[in-house]
């Protein structure tokens, strides 16, 4: 297995462990593959969740323009729902789960097709 079958696994660990989601491995894989080469870079592969800018920058490149949603109040409430599901005393959250619960909270699987 290479480094990229180990971050999908670990981020599959994370979606159970500390989401209580049992992950679509088919579409976790897609959404890893999706971030390219910022999983290996330890500051762009998590979310600093309590900082606006990347909240606005998960709004604004995931949710508006990767997942094709219209901006609005709903965008907020999903990012939110996200890190709730997370848990935000939960230091390190990584990207990749974060897009993973928030393609499944949209209902967006069909963008990784």
């Amino acid at each position: 297995m290479g480094k990229r079958d180990d971050l999908i696994e670990m981020y599959a660990s994370e979606l159970k462990d500390k989401c209580g989601v049992s992950a679509d491995m088919d579409l976790l894989k897609k959404v890893v593959i999706g971030l390219g080469p910022s999983i290996y870079n330890a500051d762009a592969a998590t979310v600093a969740a309590s900082q606006k800018s990347e909240l606005d920058t998960i709004r604004n490149n995931f949710l508006i323009k990767k997942l094709g949603l219209s901006e609005g109040p709903e965008l907020d409430a999903g990012i939110d729902a996200a890190i709730e599901t997370y848990g935000k005393s939960n230091r390190n959250k990584y990207r990749a789960v974060i897009y993973y619960l928030l393609t499944k909270h949209f209902g967006k699987e069909n963008v990784y097709g």
